[in-house]
């Protein structure tokens, strides 16, 4: 319960960072990626929680202890009583944590989309479920062994509940990994952002990344290629309404063929 009061003071000193610095300037896209760097640190403080409950109860099994029954269940349930408290806590919690943007043409601020997955909050209830799990399993064990002898039952819970913490925080921490890596944004939103942008005039799109800059948010750099060229905030204006592309870095070019020609044959030559 030690480590897992360490991690969630992580996810407090996040919102705390980022409270501070959502207005400075010197975060180009924000500090949306607070929470991310939260949520994949906690990650790897509970996959070392699962190696040293895995590493400990191998050796329960392979050197049995004396276990005081009654004392070790009364600590059980107690932490499990905490762990209950806390995730009420978490649960349906809306946090009023604030992230800017400053953007190169304009900075602003935005609240959290609450319908987007905070990773920094996930990783706090990720904690909380596994001590609970624990908790759990350690009761159940302990009954088991003080009613019917099975003093083995505590370490075997022990390893089952090391496996089901690795699993989630594995899996936290590729999730949040990819974003901090500036993985490649879901397919969807990449055809979307083509399609809004070709369905006008002649447009052709000749490269596009989009990367996410938080767990809600993307950010894109678009090079469009075009007969009939307009301002940059014309196709910022085609791209206003999509959820969650929060900057855009947009180049146009002219296209010097005939206008009767497909811009496909000018990129292919």
């Amino acid at each position: 319960m030690g480590t897992h009061a360490a991690a969630l003071g992580i996810t407090l000193v996040a919102y705390i960072f980022a409270r501070r610095l959502a207005h400075d300037r010197q975060f180009t896209f924000g500090t949306g990626k607070r929470g991310v760097l939260a949520g994949f640190s906690s990650a790897i403080v509970l996959l070392l929680v699962a190696l040293m409950m895995a590493c400990e109860s191998v050796q329960r099994l392979i050197t049995p202890h004396a276990i005081q029954y009654n004392e070790a269940i009364l600590v059980a349930v107690i932490g499990l009583s905490v762990n209950l408290l806390s995730a009420f806590l978490l649960r349906g919690h809306e946090h009023g944590h604030h992230h800017g943007h400053a953007h190169h043409d304009h900075p602003h601020d935005d609240a959290e989309n609450h319908n987007h997955e905070d990773h920094n909050l996930k990783a706090a209830n990720l904690h909380v479920v596994a001590d609970a799990l624990t908790s759990v399993l350690a009761i159940v064990a302990l009954l088991a062994g003080k009613m019917f002898g099975w003093g083995w039952m505590d370490a075997a819970m022990g390893i089952v509940g090391a496996v089901v913490i690795t699993r989630g925080s594995v899996g936290l921490m590729r999730e949040t990994g990819g974003i901090l890596l500036d993985r490649s944004a879901d397919e969807p939103l990449i055809t979307v952002i083509r399609q809004r942008l070709e369905v006008d005039a002649d447009n052709r799109v000749a490269d596009l990344h989009v990367w996410k800059i938080s767990s809600s948010e993307c950010a894109c750099a678009i090079s469009i290629v075009t007969h009939f060229p307009r301002p940059v905030e014309h196709y910022r204006a085609l791209l206003s309404e999509i959820d969650g592309l929060a900057h855009h870095t947009i180049e146009v070019h002219q296209c010097l063929s005939d206008p009767c020609l497909p811009i496909e044959q000018s990129l292919s030559g």
